[in-house]
């Protein structure tokens, strides 16, 4: 069966092209060509009617979209390289590593955590899709750490509602470049798509949502700071874009950081440390811990020598 998504458009005059390339690579990790694919073959409506890909989006139009399902996921599982540090029938904590893409996409099948968790878990939330099973939120590919999977569509939907109410509490540790003076601080900067390499978030105003970082400093070297860091809101690259925003991007980001970042094979030194939130199904209050790898020891240890 395809899978369907629908919108309702909130915002100025925006060509569907543009509005469906943002929401699908930001939400699903669908590939620009792939989009394109799915609105050129009329899997697309608009208020019930085909349109082109050039059809000027209004106030409230309500956009629906069917997505093929190319081949089934169940021909797909891999034995890949993940701990799962704990595992009731409802959810699942997994501790992931560096270099591993959450879930696949059109054109990106296999190699994910979703692949793996389709080798080694019998059953999984079915509410994302094909693509996303159990996946209630993601991490980057070079982002290790903790991660939340749902095995039941009541518990993936319980989890939803409270990450966006804010009832989940997520803690990442990161190595940063230069010195912070604060010992805390708060970043409340809206972040949208950036306007000119699509691959990124950017702070702006425009086409934007709000997003709060909270952080504060657990120890500061000669050129770089660790800082302890708390979301409040759960948007695309957030840490990553505010923390660049104040001028101390994420050490090994190759996004958001310097060009002599992009040398460094480890990727960012970001880690998802520590989840608390109430089970999903049984309220009981649970909290789980990732010590960092040993790469941001090896990293600190340069830096402080």
């Amino acid at each position: 069966m395809d899978q369907k998504i629908n919108y309702y458009f909130d915002s100025k005059p925006t060509r569907l092209d543009k509005y469906l390339t943002e929401k699908l690579q930001s939400e699903y990790n669908f590939s620009r060509t792939y989009i394109k694919k799915i609105i050129e073959s009329n899997n697309v409506k608009v208020n019930k009617i085909i349109v082109k890909p050039k059809y000027l989006l209004q106030l409230n139009d309500f956009i629906e979209i069917d997505i093929p399902n190319p081949e089934s996921l169940e021909t797909l599982p891999e034995d890949i390289d993940f701990k799962v540090i704990y595992e009731d029938s409802d959810i699942l904590i997994i501790d992931k590593p560096n270099g591993l893409v959450v879930h696949p996409a059109p054109g990106n099948l296999s190699g994910t955590l979703v692949n793996g968790l389709l080798y080694r878990i019998k059953d999984l939330s079915s509410i994302n899709g094909f693509f996303r099973p159990g996946i209630v939120h993601r991490i980057d590919k070079f982002t290790t750490g903790l991660l939340i999977v749902a095995k039941t569509d009541l518990a993936h939907k319980n989890l939803v509602k409270m990450l966006s109410e804010n009832k989940i509490y997520k803690e990442y540790i990161a190595l940063v470049h230069g010195v912070i003076d604060s010992n805390s601080g708060l970043i409340d900067a809206p972040i949208g798509r950036h306007r000119t390499d699509r691959k990124k978030m950017a702070v702006t105003e425009i086409n934007s949502k709000r997003a709060i970082t909270k952080f504060s400093v657990i120890k500061r070297f000669q050129k770089n700071t660790l800082i302890c860091c708390n979301i409040e809101t759960g948007r695309t690259h957030q840490i990553r874009v505010h923390l660049s925003y104040i001028n101390h991007p994420v050490v090994g980001d190759p996004l958001y950081a310097y060009k002599d970042d992009k040398k460094i094979d480890f990727g960012q030194y970001l880690h998802s440390h520590k989840l608390i939130f109430n089970h999903p199904i049984t309220n009981k209050k649970i909290e789980f811990v990732s010590d960092i790898p040993e790469e941001f020891n090896v990293r600190i240890n340069m830096i402080e020598n």
